[in-house]
């Protein structure tokens, strides 16, 4: 993996056989980012999304092996109790254009992902909601 900073903004190149969530902590610590948006396409060969059930409070995971492009990916940076937290959200196409997606756990490049950062200036902490079941963007008391 390797990125470059422009102001607010990094321009990251997550390469093959690379974990695109484990890139994105490496990153994200190296350069304190606390707050920011995600996005990205690219391809990969093995990845896992999950679907939350609203009513169970529960999510299912689904994984995926095969050649897959990236439709879409992303999501935000943020923290929970001070400490990184990543949400995104990854859409891939087969060979034949199917598209699976979903919450993403796991993606394993298979050529590259191409991957745009946006720094927030500011901090928003997550914390955990019995009501909904997940670690939700919190304010402020």
């Amino acid at each position: 993996m390797e990125y470059r900073r422009f102001g607010d903004t990094l321009i990251v190149r997550i390469d093959k056989n690379e974990e695109i969530t484990e890139q994105v902590r490496v990153v994200a610590e190296k350069e304190n980012i606390k707050l920011a948006s995600v996005e990205a396409l690219g391809a990969v060969n093995d990845f896992t999304v999950g679907v939350f059930n609203t009513a169970e409070k529960k999510y299912y995971a689904n994984h995926f092996e095969g050649a897959f492009e990236i439709v879409s990916l992303t999501g935000t940076i943020s923290t929970k109790d001070g400490e990184f937290y990543l949400h995104l959200h990854m859409s891939a196409g087969d060979d034949k254009g199917c598209v699976f997606g979903g919450h993403l756990n796991r993606a394993n490049v298979s050529a590259t992902c191409e991957m745009v950062i946006r720094v927030i200036d500011g901090q928003v902490d997550r914390r955990f909601s019995d009501e909904v079941g997940l670690n939700l963007f919190h304010f402020g008391d």
